[in-house]
């Protein structure tokens, strides 16, 4: 069955589900920026919109458009900016 999840007073939800390969969310964020953490490794693409995305390590943002994917280690803190409303997928391994 589906899990829903509200994140930043509303402005980031997503649909959890099950695939073969593991547990997964889509969803959508609000324009703005975020700081999320992770439990395991993370594979999220952008599906529509675009995100700036300052993985751990790095020093600066980098831009991600429909269609890109990036990848975060378990137990590491990244942070997203949108400019615009953005869709997402995220695949949990």
């Amino acid at each position: 069955m589906f899990k829903t999840n509200e994140y930043f007073d509303g402005k980031v939800k997503s649909i959890a589900y099950e695939t073969n390969e593991g547990p997964a969310t889509v969803g959508v964020m609000k324009a703005g920026e975020y700081e999320f953490g992770t439990s395991s490794v993370e594979y999220m693409t952008v599906v529509s919109g675009a995100m700036k995305v300052m993985l751990p390590g790095e020093s600066s943002f980098k831009n991600y458009i429909a269609g890109d994917t990036f990848v975060v280690e378990k137990n590491k803190k990244f942070t997203v900016q949108m400019d615009v409303d953005t869709a997402y997928l995220c695949l949990y391994r």
